[in-house]
């Protein structure tokens, strides 16, 4: 398994709740229905759980607050564009 795929199991562990669940219910059978390396199975499966749960509420945060600042900047430019309209 390549590194990308790894990273790409990570990235969904900390992106998506339910894997996330899925992976806190059952780590070794979830890294390997991944397809993930046996090393790579047992890395992930002793990762720090509490520590995963607060990263991925972090990311959940900094998601809600960047789409929150875009959100913002559409308004102003879609007001602009009103007003700027004969």
């Amino acid at each position: 398994m390549s590194a990308r795929a790894l990273e790409a199991f990570l990235a969904r562990l900390y992106t998506d709740p339910a894997a996330r669940r899925d992976f806190l219910d059952d780590p070794r059978g979830a890294a390997a229905r991944s397809a993930l390396e046996p090393g790579e199975i047992d890395a992930v499966a002793a990762i720090d759980r509490v520590g995963l749960e607060l990263a991925a509420r972090s990311f959940e945060l900094k998601r809600a607050a960047h789409a929150s600042r875009q959100s913002a900047w559409r308004r102003r430019l879609l007001a602009f564009v009103q007003r700027a309209k004969p």
